[in-house]
């Protein structure tokens, strides 16, 4: 259990939530444990809109305390599939870090969530982010989080007052068949998260992007119904 807060309330926590399903996955633990849930959800300008509509789906059935959706256009920089004009890949998942890749997006994310968290009074910051499922992006990684950890301790009023952060990773090394589970063991409806990085014109999921063949190959291997809507022809790897 988290500690108390001088006022014996209970101890916040900030999560980024994305809106996806890991994102889901660990608010939802963080609440579990016992955290005031504020919730963070950066509105870049990605073009898989869906996800700021699941975002608040989430924050409102988990009874969050506050949803905080922050505009931050990262189209003004480019340089990924999900800012920019260049096409989503669908072959499949390879093994180079592929062009859905958005710059440095976490150490922005985590940035601006600890932010938010020291604002709030808050120590605890939670982040969905996994190195086994994943499409290869180096600010997903446990070396990167703990580098950044440190890093807030460094260039925060609370880090050099001796009340540090700790970025809590609860799904760090799960495979998305075990996040599935945790879903599943949380009572979580997963037709909630949004996944794909590409949905179809009638708002079905393309079921070809990476995302979208990690998180069904993850629920097939989990025997698990996801209730996300594909479009026809969609099949994992």
């Amino acid at each position: 259990m988290p500690p108390k807060n001088a006022n014996a309330g209970p101890a916040k926590a900030v999560v980024l939530l994305s809106g996806g399903l890991d994102s889901m996955v660990s608010a939802a633990i963080a609440k579990e444990q016992g955290f005031e849930v504020h919730a963070l959800t950066v509105d870049y300008g990605q073009r898989h809109r869906r996800e700021i509509e699941a975002s608040k789906l989430i924050a409102d059935k988990l009874g969050t305390a506050r949803h905080v959706i922050l505009p931050l256009d990262l189209r003004q920089f480019g340089g990924s599939a999900l800012t920019d004009d260049i096409p989503v890949p669908k072959q499949g998942v390879g093994s180079d870090i592929p062009v859905t890749y958005v710059p440095a997006r976490n150490l922005v994310f985590l940035s601006l969530t600890t932010a938010f968290a020291e604002a709030s009074g808050a120590h605890d910051i939670f982040i969905g982010v996994n190195a086994l499922d994943y499409s290869g992006y180096p600010d997903c990684r446990p070396e990167f989080i703990e580098s950044f950890a440190e890093t807030a301790r460094l260039g925060t009023k609370a880090g050099i007052e001796g009340t540090p952060f700790t970025v809590h990773t609860p799904l760090q090394y799960m495979g998305k068949a075990q996040i599935a589970q945790e879903a599943d063991r949380l009572g979580l409806d997963p037709g909630m998260s949004w996944s794909c990085y590409d949905p179809t014109p009638e708002g079905l999921a393309c079921g070809e992007c990476d995302s979208c063949r990690l998180r069904m190959k993850g629920f097939e291997e989990a025997g698990l119904v996801d209730g996300t809507q594909y479009s026809t022809g969609a099949a994992p790897d």
